[in-house]
């Protein structure tokens, strides 16, 4: 993870910050705005920290968003941006649109915590059926990483078993680890493993950040080895009664992240 962490950090590092909005206000899309297959960017982009077109998204702009917001540090946000640049179809892109991480097995994956596959129709927008299969297996008011993780291996059971074209490659596998492991560490506390099901519930449900629930940026900044610890937490909590295709064991993690 940190050779691939230190090449992406060098190769789209950035000096200019972009200036995000400081207050919590929230504004829907619309008609001409763009949103993506994740929760956690289609609310920064409706709070205003990232562009609320959805469009132009630079490292700078990324970095500035997640931070401002969410106190991710700069080093793991340019990451992040680095793997979501890969989604413009055009060649060598420094930006990428919110759109473009719709397309099918890059980042977007089998398997979502919230959206539907892509061989059943569009994998972009929330699905309450599958949300609510997900959501039914966080049994207390707290999420902690057992349940996360029974989450997770549900969903990839119900999409390994119910879709005739299920696929999920390596980058894809990670991503679906790092988004269980991104709404714990981000939204709640990294150190105990735990977050109130409320407030994710309500960030996916409403794509908009819980501040009247109580949810605060956080004042420690939450980084690439954050994200690891808490995904290893998550591979070593899950049980399969049987393989559902491609599965993450502890040692083959790369660099997890996602959020949808």
């Amino acid at each position: 993870m940190k050779l691939v962490y230190l090449s992406l950090a060098a190769a789209f590092g950035s000096t200019t910050v972009y200036s995000a909005p400081s207050s919590s206000g929230w504004v829907a899309p619309g008609p001409n705005d763009v949103r993506a297959p994740c929760p956690m960017l289609n609310t920064l982009a409706n709070h205003g920290f990232l562009p609320h077109n959805g469009k132009g998204i630079t490292v700078n702009k990324t970095i500035d968003a997640l931070g401002s917001a969410l106190n991710i540090d700069a080093n793991l946000s340019t990451l992040l941006f680095g793997f979501a640049a890969t989604t413009n179809p055009q060649p060598n892109a420094t930006f990428f649109d919110l759109d473009h991480l719709s397309r099918h097995d890059i980042l977007e994956h089998d398997a979502s915590l919230s959206r539907q596959d892509a061989y059943f129709g569009r994998a972009d927008v929330f699905n309450e059926a599958v949300f609510n299969q997900t959501k039914s297996f966080w049994t207390g008011d707290i999420i902690d990483v057992q349940m996360a993780a029974n989450a997770r291996v549900v969903r990839l059971l119900t999409s390994n078993l119910t879709n005739p074209e299920y696929s999920l490659s390596d980058l894809g596998s990670d991503f679906s680890i790092g988004e269980s492991a991104a709404y714990i560490g981000i939204l709640g506390d990294k150190v105990s493993a735990t977050v109130p099901k409320t407030w994710v519930e309500y960030l996916f449900e409403n794509e908009r950040l819980p501040y009247e629930l109580g949810f605060k940026r956080p004042s420690d900044p939450f980084t690439g080895d954050d994200l690891q610890d808490l995904a290893i937490k998550i591979i070593d909590s899950q049980h399969f009664p049987q393989t559902p295709g491609k599965v993450e064991k502890r040692g083959d993690i790369h660099c997890p992240y996602g959020y949808r």
